[in-house]
C-alpha cells in the first residue's frame, strides 16, 4: 500500500523569490539539522521568514509567478507521514525530521524530496 497521498498548495501561500543570477560559486549554510548548498542560479526564498534555497530546476517546474518577485507553488506533491525520526537527502542536502513530520516529494517517483513538521504543512498544503 502506498502511504504517500497528493497534494497541493493553498491559494494564500504565496512566497518571495530572487533567482541566484550572480558568478558565484555557490554557498554552503546550515539549516534543517543539515548542511545546504546553493549553487548559481538557485532561488532564495522567504517563506513567511522562512528563508532557503530551492533548486534551479525545481523552482522553475513547480513555482508560477503571481506578481513581481512573489510566487505560488502550483505543481502538485505527494507526501507522507513520517513514522520514526531520520534524515531524508535533498537536492540541496540533509533534512532531519522527526516522527509525525511529512515527507513531500516534489515527483511521484520521490526522487526530490525534503521534509517538514506537521503543522506546517498542514497550514500550507490541502488535499487533491
Amino acid at each position: 500500500m502506498d502511504r504517500r497521498k497528493r497534494y497541493k498548495k493553498r491559494a494564500a501561500s504565496s512566497v518571495s523569490a530572487i533567482k541566484l543570477d550572480l558568478e558565484t560559486e555557490g554557498f554552503t549554510y546550515r539549516k534543517w539539522g543539515g548542511l545546504q548548498t546553493c549553487k548559481q542560479g538557485d532561488w532564495l526564498v522567504n517563506n513567511g521568514g522562512d528563508i532557503y534555497t530551492v533548486d534551479a530546476e525545481t523552482f522553475v517546474k513547480t513555482y508560477t509567478e503571481v506578481s513581481a518577485g512573489r510566487y505560488i507553488k502550483t505543481a502538485e506533491v505527494w507526501a507522507e507521514v513520517a513514522d520514526k525520526a531520520g534524515a531524508i537527502q535533498t537536492l540541496e542536502g540533509e533534512t532531519r525530521y522527526m516522527p509525525g513530520d511529512y515527507l513531500v516529494y516534489n515527483d511521484k517517483e520521490g526522487l526530490d524530496g525534503y521534509a517538514i513538521s506537521q503543522k506546517k504543512f498542514e497550514s500550507m498544503y490541502e488535499s487533491c
